[in-house]
């Protein structure tokens, strides 16, 4: 997802310093004009907007928190926008650290998969102030076929886990039916082209449809970390004093899934992971 926007910036003409902790991937980006920053300090340190995109809470810390950390080399009155899909607990706590180093936060988590972010057709969700957003703006934008400010910090990271425990009740729900055809001895070509087009045929129903016939040579969006949303979404929503019950079932079909090997997979992968009793 971040060489997918990098390159966007840098196609659109934006003076850009990229790191990454595999240093062979940013060598596509010399190539085409970039600075390569050995640390998150250095690749910060002449930033007027520092983006980050990585996994989950832990690697946002490793690259916002610490000595090497981007927010140590980040200049006063610097932007900071978090686009990976984090807590919300994390994304307030490294809101209250930009406010202390007189810098300006938003948490900018995005929908879309790699190819989307290669096409910039990502859809950012973002919390935070209007006036930052409006100063950013332009950058999204040629990352972006669309922005939606949700409100105060904090709002844009929470809409995305929704958005992403809804996915994974739907594709754990599949996995379920699909287990339900097989071992129905239904005709599955069929059985699947009926749901995909009938009225459960959500657009993500129809694209897990059409991988679970075709694997993807690659994964769009690992199973692991869709597992690691549908945790965020239901720590969250304990926080607030609510039980995400479906979510919760979810995360039990994708965790089995995990455990069973497919972690590093296309979530989609989820799809053939129900077996018997």
């Amino acid at each position: 997802m971040g060489s997918g926007m990098a390159g966007r910036l840098l196609s659109a003409g934006f003076p850009l310093t990229v790191y990454n902790r595999t240093r062979e991937k940013t060598q596509r980006f010399a190539e085409a004009g970039a600075t390569v920053a050995k640390t998150p300090r250095e690749a910060a340190a002449q930033a007027d907007i520092i983006i980050s995109m990585v996994a989950d809470d832990t690697a946002s810390r490793t690259v916002w928190f610490g000595e090497d950390g981007a927010l140590a080399g980040a200049q006063r009155g610097s932007i900071l926008v978090e686009s990976s899909t984090l807590s919300v607990k994390h994304v307030g706590e490294l809101a209250a650290a930009a406010t202390e180093k007189d810098c300006e936060f938003l948490d900018a988590p995005v929908t879309g998969t790699k190819p989307h972010a290669q096409s910039g057709q990502l859809l950012f969700l973002v919390g935070g102030s209007t006036q930052t957003l409006a100063t950013v703006r332009p950058v999204l934008q040629v990352m972006s076929r669309d922005i939606v400010h949700a409100g105060a910090i904090g709002s844009g990271a929470l809409l995305k886990l929704i958005n992403n425990f809804l996915c994974g009740v739907q594709a754990a729900s599949f996995a379920e039916a699909n287990a339900l055809i097989e071992a129905g001895g239904l005709d599955r070509e069929k059985a699947l082209s009926l749901l995909a087009n009938g009225a459960p045929g959500s657009p993500l129903l129809k694209t897990l449809s059409a991988r679970a016939s075709s694997a993807p040579a690659s994964p769009d969006f690992m199973l692991r970390l869709m597992a690691k949303d549908l945790k965020y979404a239901i720590a969250e929503a304990n926080r607030l004093g609510l039980s995400l019950r479906t979510a919760t079932a979810a995360l039990g079909i994708f965790n089995g899934a995990t455990e069973a090997g497919l972690g590093e997979q296309d979530f989609s992968a989820v799809i053939g992971s129900i077996v018997r009793r």
